[in-house]
């Protein structure tokens, strides 16, 4: 049986998703920034600061971005339809 999904809330899935870009990004990010420091002569490499700035910029434009999208969806939910799911309760 489907059933559409009538509302996301912007602010929760903004909220979750915007840790995962942040968590996701430090994944890459960190051992990047030991590879750059390691093979840079003479700390040439990327600025410490950017190991910050980085995952901070990741959280604030996943925020923003998921967010408008949540909006965006509840907003032409009632024209276009929502997302269908197929839910099944067997365990």
């Amino acid at each position: 049986m489907g059933r559409q999904v009538r509302r996301f809330s912007p602010h929760q899935n903004a909220k979750v998703f915007a840790v995962l870009m942040t968590i996701g990004s430090m994944v890459f990010l960190v051992p990047f920034m030991l590879f750059t420091f390691a093979m840079a002569p003479g700390h040439q490499g990327m600025p410490w600061f950017m190991l910050v700035a980085m995952p901070l910029m990741y959280l604030v434009f996943g925020y923003v971005s998921v967010g408008v999208g949540c909006w965006l969806y509840n907003t032409l939910y009632p024209y276009i339809g929502g997302v269908e799911v197929e839910w099944s309760d067997d365990a």
